[in-house]
């Protein structure tokens, strides 16, 4: 791909380095990374020190997704650098990394009545809202759209930088020198990096980036399962010798450690009373802290900070606490008789299913956990005066930086200029980590104790405390024509407007409370990715948004997990009631999309696939996610039963199409990663509430799986030249569905609720 000087601008920037702007922008900004002595600055993207060391700057929270290897995986292709001389460093906040790509996929949420003008991934309207909020947040597989492009600009003006330095040595053309394994060549004659560094940090860039003239791409076919790796995980040494920083490792001097009890969930909560003198008794208590609807005892010890916010006996008042037994009816009046609104209409659906369905069957999805192994924590130290200038520093993994700077900026009092955040990685996310209330929880503690402090939610707090994945109930109808294809289907799928409360949260910063308010107004997102991805003449797709009186958010997967549940469970009942062999009954309705009917097809033979017999325990699912062009796609094939320990799946083999793969080990990983998340929401990995509290308590209480009882899982991705698409949510919408039609295949019994259990 060749950008236009219109495209990419390139102006002059502190060290000597370069600043590669992005696609439409009217204003340059200043370099935001230091730069230490011995290095030169290419870019924003790029440091080059004279040992020959590459420093590539990553805009984005590594979660377990490799974000920290992949993008300076794109550099290291693009610039011909040595992988062994990669570095990592994280993005200080700033507009340069702007997210646009993943503001112009959010524009509903901050532009509801105009978000068509602003979806384009490379519009104005979104780049400039991104840059002036300085809008880094990580989610939605949204980093190589937002960052290969910029990366590799980037990479591609340092690489004729340093060939320009070589070639004046040697009096030839820049364009006569190969660029390779960290070093400038050319007819036996060689240079590293680093003895080029100076001279090539001087010269002017080149534009428009002389890309080279293939993508980064690794091919799948090449790199089976086990075979050595040309670009492994940079990430990996660190999570394994244990030397992997997270918020919770931090150690500053004088550092206090807070413990916390939280309100029950509902539509308001206040802290009514609770014991300051007990909590003040126990041994190393330095002050015990409130909030609106929490309170936290800080200690010279964990342990101790914990004894004392129990002996504090908290009571709160709750207005309407969270019960699963309303939640349940709400959404049960909802899927039958409350106003909907379309989603997506196609031909006559309605006209053509008539007042009596051939086949008319409800699914019932539970509030999703994310269940992250690593809970919320922040360390924060503050300076200054708390009548005036006011600065904080904090540790933290969060998928949006700026507003977790914002939250603690507002609980000082302080310009959130002089917030200052230290990234960290997160010990998984799921979309946990796109809210701050723990950043917000510390900044208060530490005022009041002026010292530094960390804050550690234990596992009872991150359930009590997190947004669950919106519950869902949804009826799905059908008709078949005469040759038994599916002629019309009808979804009615009634939900929380979970992605207008996450605005109203997120983008106005207004209370959970006031979130709470809008769950049963129009929602403009409310069912992404929940287009079938069949060929059907007509087709209605509606949402009935429902107040729920409990607060939900995004969650990975979000509905797609429910829409896909009850798409491919029916489609599996109008197969069998067909007399249909399942995988036949599906291709039969693909003929538009190549791509995922080769994945059946490849699928079918990875998993030896028998038709889905009964008593053979086997089910197939499949499903896409965005465009059939542009999107990814996926088929699985699961083998399941029931025994005395409750759901067992022994086999799940999937095949993916995921466009142009960056890095296929970690695609491969994410893929498998979403499989065993998927198997985690068809066993549990949900919970319920009664009088505002999480009834399930522990991991333990989750159903989640285990090591011991992990399924064999085989995954093959199909190589192509399509748009990159992220693979981590994929695995997740397709494995509940394929386990479900396990069971049916194992045992008779439909099941229609997620987490799947025998209905009676």
């Amino acid at each position: 791909m060749v950008l236009s000087r219109r495209q990419v601008m390139v102006v002059a920037a502190a060290g000597g380095g370069l600043l590669v702007a992005m696609p439409l922008l009217p204003t340059s900004y200043p370099d935001p990374t230091p730069i230490a002595p011995d290095e030169r600055a290419f870019g924003v993207w790029i440091r080059i020190d004279r040992a020959g060391m590459v420093s590539v700057a990553v805009p984005q929270l590594e979660m377990g997704q490799g974000v920290s290897t992949i993008l300076p995986q794109v550099v290291a292709m693009e610039l011909g650098a040595d992988w062994r001389q990669i570095a990592v460093a994280a993005a200080p906040i700033s507009e340069v990394w702007a997210n646009a790509a993943l503001a112009a996929h959010w524009a509903a949420l901050w532009m509801p009545e105009g978000a068509t003008l602003a979806a384009a991934p490379d519009g104005l309207l979104a780049r400039r809202w991104a840059e002036r909020n300085r809008f880094m947040a990580t989610a939605d597989g949204m980093s190589l759209a937002a960052y290969e492009q910029p990366a590799r600009a980037a990479a591609a003006v340092a690489r004729m930088q340093l060939a320009g330095a070589a070639a004046a040595r040697w009096g030839i053309a820049p364009e006569q020198c190969d660029v390779a394994h960290g070093r400038v060549s050319h007819q036996g004659r060689s240079f590293g990096f680093g003895e080029l560094v100076d001279d090539a940090a001087r010269l002017a860039p080149v534009s428009p980036p002389p890309l080279r003239p293939n993508p980064p791409q690794e091919h799948p076919l090449g790199m089976p399962p086990g075979a050595p790796l040309a670009y492994p995980r940079l990430d990996l040494p660190a999570k394994v010798d244990g030397t992997y920083p997270f918020a919770a490792d931090i150690r500053l001097p004088g550092m206090a450690y807070a413990a916390l009890a939280q309100a029950p969930r509902g539509i308001e909560a206040t802290l009514s009373a609770h014991d300051d003198a007990a909590a003040r008794r126990i041994p190393g208590v330095i002050d015990v802290v409130t909030g609106d609807d929490w309170i936290a005892a800080v200690a010279s010890n964990s342990h101790a900070a914990q004894q004392a916010v129990q002996a504090a006996a908290a009571r709160f008042v709750v207005v309407h606490p969270a019960d699963s037994a309303r939640i349940d009816a709400a959404l049960d009046q909802g899927v039958k008789t409350g106003d909907a609104d379309d989603v997506l209409t196609i031909g006559d659906a309605a006209g053509v299913i008539g007042a009596k369905p051939q086949l008319s069957s409800r699914y019932d999805v539970g509030a999703g956990v994310h269940a992250p192994l690593e809970t919320a924590s922040v360390t924060i130290r503050l300076s200054g005066s708390p009548w005036g200038g006011r600065k904080a520093e904090l540790w933290m993994a969060t998928q949006t930086p700026e507003r977790a700077r914002i939250a603690v900026a507002r609980e000082i009092n302080a310009d959130v200029r002089d917030v200052v955040l230290y990234p960290l990685g997160a010990g998984g996310s799921f979309d946990a980590r796109l809210e701050s209330d723990h950043a917000a929880q510390a900044a208060r503690i530490a005022a009041q104790v002026q010292r530094p402090v960390q804050l550690v939610w234990t596992r009872w707090q991150e359930q009590l405390a997190a947004r669950p994945r919106a519950p869902a109930a949804i009826v799905a109808a059908a008709r078949t024509d005469p040759a038994g294809r599916v002629a019309a289907l009808a979804l009615r799928v009634a939900a929380p407007a979970t992605n207008r409360e996450f605005a109203r949260r997120f983008m106005d910063q207004v209370s959970p409370t006031d979130g709470i308010a809008v769950q049963g107004e129009r929602e403009w997102m409310a069912l992404e990715d929940a287009l079938p991805p069949y060929d059907i003449g007509h087709l209605a797709i509606s949402h009935v948004p429902v107040g729920i009186g409990l607060s939900t958010g995004r969650m990975r997967g979000q509905m797609a997990v429910a829409t896909s549940f009850a798409v491919e469970s029916l489609i599996d009942e109008l197969a069998v009631a067909s007399a249909r062999e399942p995988l036949a009954y599906r291709m039969a309705m693909l003929g538009h999309d190549a791509r995922l009917a080769q994945c059946l097809q490849r699928v079918s033979a990875l998993a030896q696939w028998n038709g889905g017999r009964d008593g053979s325990g086997a089910g197939l699912a499949c499903w896409r996610m965005g465009s059939v062009a542009s999107g990814g796609c996926i088929a699985a094939i699961a083998t399941a039963r029931r025994d005395e320990q409750g759901l067992r799946v022994d086999r799940i083999a999937a095949v993916a199409d995921i466009g142009r793969i960056v890095n296929v080990d970690i695609a491969r990983q994410q893929i498998e990663g979403g499989l065993i998340f998927g198997i985690a929401m068809a066993a549990g990995a949900s919970n319920r509430w009664a009088g505002g509290l999480p009834v399930a308590r522990r991991l333990s209480q989750l159903g989640l799986p285990l090591l011991a009882n992990c399924p064999e899982v085989e995954v093959e991705l199909i190589a192509s030249n399509a748009d990159p698409f992220d693979p981590g949510e994929l695995g997740a919408v397709v494995a509940a569905p394929a386990i479900a039609n396990a069971l049916f295949s194992a045992t008779g019994v439909r099941m229609r609720r997620l987490p799947l259990a025998v209905e009676e």
